[in-house]
């Protein structure tokens, strides 16, 4: 490589697999931002939510895109790779709930206001919606480099995991706070304090991994990585028996939805919630914990 590759363009990251992929992103992000404001239209707070994901998804995409064709990436002190890959894993589950949630509220079968219009600008947004998380799974497949390659720690199945995890510990935040009343019995604070606890260090292991400062960590990366996960499984195992006990046993809750309780402002709906996540997380940390230990024996005991 010349020395004076540095002070050009990276013709790479437009002609590559990974910026075909990203430009597809940005034309995707900008066709359904432009739909909605047009005339797809959007209200309340599901509206308000899918609208913040694509112009959020949008414009990180955009910022992207130009430090890689300018290098100017490398004056950030973050591992790229990691946080591209990182990047990319959130918005394909961003995009996967805006792409759930705005047809599930504002497409219906029957055209509104007398007019086809309507429901057709909105038909459009969902499938630009849905190819644009196509898309940012495309970088998230592409990141993970070929047979031989030295990929980036969050490109890995471990790394993307912790992504997921992440993501569906706010999912369990957002629920909580919709009104699940979990201080009145002890057993659901632990399990609570079980959600906070995993998702802060899970966190903390993504951005340490992203910023490139991993040797801050009392341990070895790859071993603190597999005794934490080890110990996640064992807490979201014992908030997976504790959670459901507390909330639907006669004892302390209601196993059955009480009759005129409201959609939507239901706390055994929330609670309800809260169980299938608290049950998809822990199969989430198990599936790790088996990545993290798998890795580590491979590379305590490699092929001859």
């Amino acid at each position: 490589m010349n020395a004076s590759d540095g002070h050009q363009l990276n013709r790479a990251a437009v002609l590559s697999p990974t910026g075909a992929a990203r430009m597809c992103q940005l034309t995707l992000g900008c066709a359904v931002i432009s739909l909605v404001t047009h005339n797809a239209g959007y209200s309340a707070t599901y509206g308000t939510l899918c609208m913040a994901v694509w112009s959020s998804c949008f414009a990180i995409t955009g910022v992207v895109f130009v430090l890689d064709v300018t290098r100017l990436h490398t004056c950030l002190p973050v591992s790229w790779e990691n946080a591209t890959v990182t990047f990319a894993a959130l918005a394909v589950l961003l995009t996967l709930t805006a792409s759930t949630v705005y047809p599930v509220y504002f497409l219906s079968s029957e055209c509104p206001r007398d007019s086809c219009e309507i429901r057709n600008f909105r038909i459009a947004v969902t499938v630009c919606s849905w190819a644009a998380c196509v898309a940012y799974g495309a970088e998230v497949h592409l990141s993970r480099g070929k047979p031989g390659h030295a990929a980036g720690y969050m490109a890995t199945t471990s790394g993307i995991l912790k992504v997921v995890q992440s993501f569906t510990g706010c999912l369990i935040f957002g629920l909580l706070a919709n009104g699940s009343d979990f201080t009145s019995h002890g057993g659901t604070v632990f399990c609570v304090v079980v959600f906070v606890l995993c998702f802060s260090v899970t966190v903390l292991v993504v951005v340490l991994t992203v910023s490139g400062r991993t040797a801050l960590l009392p341990l070895p990366f790859q071993r603190f990585v597999v005794v934490y996960t080890f110990t996640a499984v064992l807490l979201y195992l014992s908030a997976a028996v504790l959670w459901p006990v507390f909330c639907f046993d006669r004892k302390y809750g209601k196993p059955l939805r009480p009759q005129g309780c409201p959609r939507g402002k239901c706390s055994w709906d929330v609670k309800l919630g809260v169980t299938v996540l608290c049950f998809v997380n822990l199969a989430l940390y198990i599936a790790d914990l088996v990545c993290s230990q798998r890795k580590t024996s491979v590379r305590r005991h490699p092929r001859v």
